[in-house]
């Protein structure tokens, strides 16, 4: 039974990478440019619709139970999966560092997930930090995300700084060093 699942997950990822929809071995957006603008519904909402993947950006008017991603302030943005324990630990670690840096919009977005399970997630783990549902996997294949956890560093303006891939970003420490890191490069901007 074990063999027949790795077998057909072996199929599904060969599938996905002959149709083009990875980012070649590089997920994410590359340091320097802009990130992709995006509103999804937050888990603990009671919108059960997929994610905007070319919303209008309007600062006067935040989406209230959705995440708006717009580019505006500095972000620290992770994408996780709900079934992966590193994934979640990233979650967990990014809200830990989110209280050191107030100033900062700390946010992560569940990709391929189910709303009330995501949910349930969220009150288990009492994240604070938006946490939006990508229903529909749209904001995951814009990013490219192709494993997790995937975290996004962007100054204002809405430009990458520098993408975190894996592990080590689960230890809030190492976390929080880069998030100075963030905050000292979007101040000499």
């Amino acid at each position: 039974m074990i063999g027949g699942f790795g077998l057909l997950l072996l199929v599904i990822f060969s599938i996905y990478l002959s149709t083009g929809h990875h980012a070649a071995g590089s997920p994410g957006v590359a340091a320097g440019k802009p990130i992709h603008r995006f509103v999804a519904p937050l888990a603990t909402s009671d919108l059960n619709v997929p994610a905007n993947a070319h919303p209008r950006c309007n600062p006067a008017r935040p989406a209230r139970r959705g995440l708006n991603v717009c580019g505006r302030g500095t972000l620290v943005l992770d994408f996780f999966v709900t079934g992966a324990a590193p994934c979640v630990g990233a979650v967990d670690a990014l809200q830990a560092v989110s209280r050191q840096f107030p100033s900062i919009m700390f946010a992560a977005v569940a990709v391929d997930a189910d709303r009330a399970a995501t949910a349930k997630l969220v009150r288990r783990h009492h994240w604070t930090i938006p946490v939006a549902c990508d229903l529909s996997g749209t904001i995951g294949q814009l990013y490219g995300v192709e494993v997790c956890p995937m975290i996004e560093l962007v100054r204002p303006g809405g430009i990458v700084q520098r993408r975190l891939i894996g592990d080590a970003w689960r230890q809030p420490a190492a976390l929080a060093a880069q998030v100075a890191r963030l905050v000292a490069a979007s101040r000499s901007a």
